[in-house]
């Protein structure tokens, strides 16, 4: 009970952090017709920064975790980008490819948000300063790669990037290198709304593993689930 506490209560710290970045969300001028991909670390500052702008603009991503020491989904950044540094950003629908947190937050919101970042997103001093201050209050999670069975099907997470809920299993499928497709529903998300239809309620994080048919709510028991079910 008190590991519990101590998780929750660090990730919350995380989210302090960042002084309310990733947790509202606005419709997106337009909407990609496939989505995005992202390959990135949870413990990485700047990724923080694009998850964070992915939740502002209501967006859905299929997320490729590459923790350190991680042999899936580093190789192929490098053999896509020409090096392993994250973020790094690929979308489908333009041919774009990214790195450099500024310029996926800048070209996002110029491509589908129709607007522009906020200051916590903007303005780098501030924004990779807080974004670090955040990753030093979970220096053990997110950030190296465990041994892991992958599955045959793509998970699914709703979730939103501000969460300290979420952030936990985000955190465990990172260490895993397990793929998955994020769904975004921030507060005044107009995703939510389709969400509840799905799980019954407005309620995060939400896994869904069409592996196994396993929908479930609660940060621990679905860091237990996927622990006892994909950690080798």
């Amino acid at each position: 009970m008190a590991s519990r506490a101590l998780d929750v209560g660090t990730s919350l710290l995380a989210t302090i952090a960042r002084l309310g970045a990733g947790v509202v969300a606005q419709a997106p001028a337009k909407r990609p017709g496939r989505p995005l991909e992202l390959y990135e670390f949870e413990a990485c500052p700047f990724c923080r920064k694009v998850r964070e702008a992915l939740t502002e603009l209501d967006l859905e991503a299929v997320i490729y975790p590459c923790p350190k020491g991680g042999k899936i989904w580093r190789p192929k950044v490098k053999q896509l980008g020409g090096k392993e540094q994250f973020p790094f950003l690929v979308d489908p629908n333009t041919g774009v490819q990214l790195y450099e947190s500024a310029e996926i937050i800048s070209y996002l919101f110029k491509n589908y948000g129709g607007r522009s970042p906020g200051p916590l997103l903007a303005i780098d001093p501030l924004a990779n300063f807080t974004s670090a201050i955040a990753s030093a209050t979970r220096p053990a999670r997110g950030g190296r790669a465990r041994p892991s069975r992958r599955p045959e099907k793509q998970l699914e997470l709703y979730s939103f990037e501000g969460s300290p809920f979420c952030r936990i299993v985000r955190e465990t499928l990172c260490e895993l290198e397990l793929p998955y497709l994020l769904h975004n529903v921030g507060k005044e998300s107009p995703s939510r709304e389709a969400f509840v239809k799905i799980s019954g309620r407005m309620m995060v994080p939400y896994l869904i593993d069409p592996n196994t048919g396993r929908q479930m709510f609660e940060s621990a028991d679905i860091k237990k689930y996927l622990l006892d079910t994909y950690g080798a």
